[in-house]
């Protein structure tokens, strides 16, 4: 890569795009993209605003220490500090785990399923960011949530989010794992839906760089088959899933069977749903 200074990162924003976006192929499925955000963020704009603009903006030399960043796999996410989920941007760190498009199923079958008679009480199992709870208490506004994690430190990023949003009055978040042992009902039971995107990965599977180097490994990893998280969430719903309620699980792309005879065993309805790119995704959960 050119130093800071040089000509090209100095000089049109437009050369310095087509630049970063060749150098960043070498570790980014979307380069061009990548290079746009990162371009955006030194010049402290979005991206459709650079885009409008960019005949007429120069390069800063912030720039090229955000490509470096990228070239040693770092997610975009990380390097800006917020990643789009469900339309809304949400704060994310090395804490919690970056929302992905795919997890925005949940959000869809939420709104498919409650179209006429809207939830009320929802939880999010495993929060995180927040991202699921927060996208779904905007598409329901009557409703409240509770989000619980075991992590301190992805719970403040939760709060931090609902607090940016606007959701902090009808959001409230737990330090909890989803064993639900100390769970002592005081927030009550009964809820209408349940989110839950746990960790799904085997602990031998190969993930890329970006994500293996990167996004903490307890929200990833679940055992040798990647089903362990499983075997604890879904014998705990009991303790809050409403008589009518609804629990949405994420799976991973090739544990639609295994997944769903755990629920069976627990006495649940299950119904598989699969994502944009036909893959086993959601599994729906009624009693």
């Amino acid at each position: 890569m050119k130093p800071a200074g040089s000509p090209i990162w100095m000089g049109d924003a437009a050369s310095a795009l087509r630049e970063a976006a060749l150098i960043l192929a070498e570790v980014s499925d979307s380069p061009r993209l990548d290079a746009e955000l990162l371009m955006a963020h030194a010049l402290q704009m979005e991206r459709s605003e650079l885009l409008l603009k960019l005949p007429e903006l120069k390069a800063l030399a912030e720039f090229s220490t955000l490509i470096e960043r990228r070239q040693q796999s770092e997610p975009i996410a990380h390097i800006i500090g917020k990643k789009e989920f469900w339309g809304l941007d949400f704060q994310v760190t090395p804490d919690v785990l970056i929302p992905r498009p795919d997890s925005e199923l949940l959000i869809e079958e939420a709104v498919r399923i409650f179209a006429s008679a809207h939830p009320y009480r929802i939880v999010d199992l495993g929060t995180g960011s927040g991202a699921l709870l927060l996208a779904t208490l905007h598409e329901f506004p009557e409703a409240k949530g509770l989000g619980m994690d075991a992590s301190a430190a992805a719970l403040q990023i939760a709060h931090n989010n609902a607090d940016a949003l606007g959701l902090a009055d009808r959001a409230k978040f737990l330090l909890l794992d989803w064993t639900l042992r100390d769970w002592t009902g005081s927030l009550g039971s009964g809820f209408d839906l349940i989110l839950a995107n746990p960790p799904y990965v085997a602990t031998r599977a190969r993930l890329s760089a970006d994500v293996a180097n990167f996004e903490p490994h307890q929200a990833l990893f679940a055992g040798e088959q990647g089903l362990d998280d499983y075997r604890i969430i879904i014998p705990a719903l009991e303790k809050l899933l409403s008589p009518t309620g609804t629990a949405l699980l994420e799976i991973g792309f090739d544990q639609a069977n295994p997944v769903s005879e755990i629920a069976i065993k627990s006495g649940y309805h299950v119904e598989l749903k699969q994502d944009l790119g036909s893959n086993d995704r959601l599994l729906v959960l009624r009693r």
